[in-house]
């Protein structure tokens, strides 16, 4: 008995691929999220503090 060869009836442009392709736009747009949010965060933070300090002596 002969076993069937899988690679033979694999199919690369299957109903899969697009699912693949979408995970890993997805993958790529968080990544680069994370990276502009630790590039930006500490100048938002510092504006935060900023603001902060300008608006606290006002308050009594």
């Amino acid at each position: 008995m002969e076993r069937p060869n899988s690679f033979k009836s694999f199919d690369p442009a299957g109903p899969g691929v697009p699912t693949v392709d979408w995970v890993v736009l997805a993958a790529a747009l968080t990544g680069l999220a994370i990276v502009v949010m630790s590039t930006v965060s500490p100048s938002i933070d510092t504006t935060a503090a900023r603001i902060g300090a300008a608006v606290e002596p006002g308050r009594h």
